[in-house]
């Protein structure tokens, strides 16, 4: 195997990561939209908070700039039960969030536009909360892959192929709440019903369907996502601050409009899509441009929208007359 392959390899297994947390992040955008028609901003937060809680439940202490500073929990959960509580705690918050905030905005039959504006608002207030409470240090999990070693080879031994374990974690996590996702949305009750509400709210309701009771549920699934992908992000590069998720939030509104407004599938196209283009994209910048990297998901946008307004698997909107 020579070298040119090697680093295929290893680019298209990096890509494959990284494309599973831009999909689980941005299917909670997704879900929001497909059945109230609006950006849920506060993903954001969920994606920070999910990292920060799972970081407190392993037993950890926040550093000395912080309102909590050296403060730590008298026990500490094994990394993969502190991701999942952790996840629960972000998607709680995001049921909290749609009871105070977007709630009260249906029921005044406030514009999208304002809803949007009021999550990023929220958004922000949650950001600042944190950054209060916990400083702006860097944090890292302690051992979370214990047992595991730290690297794969995928190659041979004349040629080794060493991907990071904690990469493949997250692919196959990515692959894992992917599909339990998409049979939820297709093979259960609450995920017909789900579908039926984003078709037409009305009929949904002349169906004995509560829109409210599962517009809440959705708000709690898309809290789930945006705290596992935050929880996974630390685990590979370290949280690094409060607003961490800042890059995401732009990338996760990037992936759902490449592959189309409330499609799940599109979603999923442009998530892997979007991962695997800018792990490609360093090997045909100098040393010297390779900052330029996050512009390609913006660039992907901008050459999507030309050619297909409605995304990759978006369906055009249709006129009413």
């Amino acid at each position: 195997m020579n070298l040119n392959a090697t680093i295929l390899i290893k680019d298209l297994l990096n890509g494959f990561a990284l494309g599973g947390v831009y999909t689980i992040f941005a299917l909670g955008y997704t879900l929001i939209f497909s059945i109230l028609d609006v950006l849920n901003l506060t993903q954001g937060a969920m994606f920070t908070l999910g990292a920060y809680f799972t970081y407190v439940l392993t037993g950890a202490a926040f550093g000395a700039d912080g309102a909590l500073a050296n403060w730590s929990l008298p026990f500490g959960l094994p990394f993969p039960v502190a991701l999942a509580i952790g996840a629960l705690l972000a998607g709680g918050l995001g049921m909290v969030i749609e009871l105070i905030l977007f709630r009260p905005l249906r029921a005044r039959k406030a514009d999208p536009l304002l809803a949007m504006i009021a999550s990023l608002g929220a958004n922000i207030a949650a950001i600042n909360i944190i950054q209060y409470l916990a400083g702006t240090e860097n944090y890292s999990y302690a051992s979370p892959l214990r047992g595991l070693p730290p690297a794969i080879n995928f190659g041979s031994q004349a040629q080794p192929i060493p991907i990071r374990t904690v990469q493949i974690v997250i692919f196959f996590s990515a692959l894992i709440i992917v599909g339990l996702l998409t049979l939820w949305v297709t093979r259960t009750k609450s995920g017909k019903a789900l579908q039926a509400v984003a078709q037409d709210p009305m009929t949904a309701r002349l169906l004995g369907i509560n829109p409210n009771r599962l517009i809440l549920l959705t708000f709690f699934i898309s809290g789930v996502l945006g705290g596992i992908s935050g929880t996974l992000v630390g685990l590979n590069v370290s949280i690094s601050g409060p607003a961490f998720s800042e890059s995401f939030i732009l990338k996760g509104l990037s992936v759902i409009i490449i592959g189309g407004l409330g499609s799940i599938p599109g979603t999923i196209v442009g998530g892997f899509a979007l991962g695997l283009i800018e792990s490609f994209t360093p090997l045909f910048l100098r040393p010297q441009d390779q900052g330029l990297i996050d512009g390609v998901a913006f660039l992907l946008l901008f050459l999507v929208l030309l050619a297909r307004p409605q995304g990759l698997l978006g369906k055009s909107a249709v006129q009413k007359v």
